[in-house]
């Protein structure tokens, strides 16, 4: 038990140590403004300290000023339906709210009638439709140049790989999206295990009239519990960083996009071969030193 607490802590904190200073670095304050390739913006402050603000979402909500797709989406998330009232689509919400609260008033009904396989249909059904809120109003948000990183962030949060498509890059699709389900596959077969050695244990060790006569003993169903616990563990980390990274990828790309390698930036390495200095005067001939050459040319 200590020593899988302990790897899963070193495995987070190196993880933490990784990817703080690329990802936090990359969220600027651009990421969730309007002002993307503009020289006038202020870029002296972090998205992270600023990501919502009070007076901002409420201005964008009454079309007083114009608001940031961060502060928009992390207000509608409480505010539900917020994010179409600052788009505009007035039309959409009678769907928003009809879906949502109609599938909670019939999850709550249901329960109350002990009807708990309806019910939980329902509650999924308001969960989606949640989604697709806060998904809609990020892909309808106005004004939006391209690229825009924090449309291309907030795309891969609520669906990984959205965040690629946006940027045009298909190609990483599969990446993502197949490491996450490979994660969750072995996810879900390390769990299967785990509860299985699990019950084995417990019958093995539990104390009753009619002893454990199974083929695994007590000691050996332990150790595989243990052993398909910490594998469950390490699947649900991946599945995790798979995830943290899509996200970054998109956001950082999106920033990249407009970046042009000029045809003379060049990187070469060329053979070099290098005579004594003093080749005449010494005793001894000298070889001749054999190397590479790297020239940088911009």
């Amino acid at each position: 038990m200590k020593f899988r607490a302990l790897t899963i802590a070193v495995l987070a904190a190196a993880a933490l140590a990784i990817f703080p200073v690329t990802a936090f670095a990359q969220f600027k304050n651009n990421a969730f403004s309007q002002s993307y390739n503009d020289d006038k913006a202020k870029s002296g402050q972090d998205s992270v300290d600023v990501l919502f603000s009070f007076p901002e979402f409420f201005g964008g909500l009454s079309h007083k000023r114009e608001a940031r797709i961060g502060t928009m989406f992390a207000g509608s998330t409480i505010l539900v339906g917020a994010q179409q009232i600052y788009n505009k689509d007035y039309w959409k919400l009678p769907i928003v709210y009809g879906t949502v609260a109609g599938g909670l008033g019939a999850g709550i009904y249901f329960n109350t009638h002990e009807k708990q396989d309806i019910a939980k249909w329902c509650f999924i059904g308001a969960g989606v439709a949640y989604w697709g809120t806060l998904l809609d109003g990020a892909l309808s948000y106005k004004p939006s140049p391209y690229p825009y990183p924090g449309k291309a962030t907030i795309c891969s949060i609520l669906c990984p790989g959205l965040g690629q498509i946006y940027n045009h890059e298909y190609w990483k699709v599969p990446i993502y999206v197949g490491g996450m389900i490979c994660a969750y596959y072995f996810y879900n077969t390390n769990q299967v295990n785990f509860e299985r050695f699990r019950r084995i244990y417990i019958e093995a060790t539990a104390e009753s009239e009619e002893p454990y006569t199974g083929p695994i003993s007590a000691e050996t169903a332990l150790y595989y519990r243990n052993i398909y616990r910490t594998y469950r563990d390490y699947s649900i980390l991946a599945l995790g960083l798979v995830y943290l990274i899509q996200i970054i990828d998109a956001n950082v790309f999106a920033y990249m996009h407009d970046f042009e390698v000029a045809d003379d930036l060049a990187f070469k390495v060329e053979p070099m071969v290098t005579m004594p200095a003093f080749q005449i005067a010494a005793a001894e001939p000298q070889k001749p030193a054999v190397g590479a050459t790297l020239r940088f040319s911009f």
